[in-house]
């Protein structure tokens, strides 16, 4: 398979690039690493990295930025970047990508925890973890010739706990080569319309 990993070069995108590789021809797509320079906040963007892969038989995204802060201080400028970065830029991933995914294909999206299991700061994560979730469980029904679409939705790295232990204490943490797996899950398997939990 051709392969496109949106976020291929952070931590769990390392981690799915490496795993998939094994396999499959891969292209990695970052901000301002990779094959591919994105920026999923601008959809001229994503129409430019699609153009540059050409056609496709899976997509991967696992980057999205949100901002963590007190509800009472948020401001509704703090929650549109995770609107527009982590929510609506996967969306849009999706819907400029079926142009260039082949039949049967497949899309790959990233949640997380926070939205079943919530934390201080973290509203805005939860906020649009949902939405993800929920997006690809209705999305998974109108996808057109055969393409599947899933969300893998796992909890705190084991690789970040270094940053964000005082944030998810009692939190058992994961590594990102068991998240890997659940990637490897979805494009490689047959199931549409799931929400890959990895905790």
């Amino acid at each position: 398979m051709k392969i496109l990993i949106v976020g291929g070069t952070g931590t769990i995108g390392q981690a799915v690039t490496k795993l998939l590789a094994e396999r499959h021809e891969v292209i990695v797509a970052g901000h301002q690493h990779g094959d591919i320079q994105v920026d999923l906040r601008e959809e001229k963007s994503i129409a430019a990295m699609y153009k540059a892969t050409g056609k496709l038989d899976a997509v991967v995204i696992t980057t999205g930025k949100v901002h963590f802060g007190n509800l009472t201080e948020m401001t509704p400028e703090q929650y549109q970047i995770g609107l527009q970065s982590k929510l609506m830029g996967q969306v849009n991933i999706v819907l400029a990508g079926l142009t260039y995914l082949n039949d049967g294909g497949s899309f790959t999206l990233t949640s997380g925890i926070l939205n079943r299991d919530p934390i201080r700061v973290g509203s805005s994560a939860a906020m649009v973890n949902g939405a993800l979730d929920g997006f690809v469980k209705a999305a998974a029904i109108e996808m057109p010739r055969a393409i599947r679409i899933n969300v893998v939705s796992p909890t705190v790295l084991a690789e970040s706990m270094h940053k964000y232990a005082d944030y998810f204490r009692g939190f058992v943490p994961v590594n990102a080569e068991k998240v890997a797996l659940a990637y490897s899950k979805s494009v490689e398997g047959g199931q549409t319309g799931q929400v890959y939990c990895v905790e």
